[in-house]
């Protein structure tokens, strides 16, 4: 997927501006669009909003037409230039989850005892960790994304890994069959749970994300409802925001006592 033409920065006929010059330039076209880059630290944050605090969850991000009544976080940044950031910053589309049926089928009394009837391969291939950041009275804080999200199969929060990056795909879409990028179409941009059409920009790569009805919100460390956070896409494991991204972390409401 392209951006959007409106979203390059305009250069003189002939002229290749250096790499400074084009980081630079990158930064402020997509910062136009509300997604903030820092090419050299590899990282890409968005303007978020807590969508949900105590209900199950099949999905991490949405836009406010997506999936919001199942998602944890939601942002009005567009699909597209939000997918178009991360192709800048190198990385490599993976490989969805696949199913296929077991062989040999389970037998009638192993599936009503819970058996699977298919064998999933998981999602693999390059990506990005994920966090979430906000201040909070006079304290900061940066999760990584797992630890806000907890799996009642294991009775405790997700496990911690690299999100694959999936980069959605186009599809066509009512009578006419108009060709849309499907992310957009749907609003659904990260997934929790595993989904074989492989529309979200992201997904989860772990066996208990098979299970659709195990995902929470770990509303012990969430701020309250609607309440802003920065959303970050990191190619590397990180511990601090750079000091490009910290002036952006939003400030929350306390919680009430």
């Amino acid at each position: 997927m392209l951006m959007p033409m409106a979203l390059w920065p305009q250069e003189d006929p002939g002229q290749v501006p250096a790499d400074a010059t084009r980081a630079a330039q990158l930064q402020e076209a997509f910062g136009r669009s509300g997604i903030h880059l820092d090419y050299e630290a590899g990282i890409c944050a968005i303007d978020a909003t807590v969508a949900i605090r105590d209900e199950l969850l099949e999905y991490l991000l949405c836009l406010p037409y997506g999936a919001a009544h199942e998602s944890m976080f939601a942002t009005q940044v567009e699909a597209e230039g939000l997918n178009t950031a991360l192709l800048t910053l190198g990385v490599q589309p993976g490989s969805n989850a696949q199913w296929a049926p077991k062989v040999p089928a389970p037998t009638d009394e192993e599936l009503r005892a819970g058996a699977s009837a298919h064998d999933v391969t998981l999602p693999s291939g390059d990506g990005f960790y994920i966090y979430a950041a906000w201040t909070e009275g006079d304290e900061s804080y940066l999760y990584r994304i797992e630890d806000l999200l907890r799996d009642l199969g294991r009775g405790r929060t997700m496990q911690r890994h690299r999100w694959v990056y999936l980069g959605s795909r186009m599809t066509t879409r009512g009578p006419d069959k108009e060709t849309v990028f499907a992310a957009t179409a749907e609003g659904n941009l990260i997934n929790v749970a595993f989904f074989s059409q492989g529309y979200t920009l992201l997904t989860p790569a772990l066996e208990a994300c098979v299970e659709q009805t195990i995902w929470l919100p770990n509303a012990w460390l969430l701020p309250e409802m609607h309440s802003p956070v920065l959303f970050l896409f990191s190619r590397e494991r990180i511990t601090d925001l750079p000091a490009s991204m910290s002036a952006r972390v939003p400030v929350v409401e306390p919680r009430p006592r």
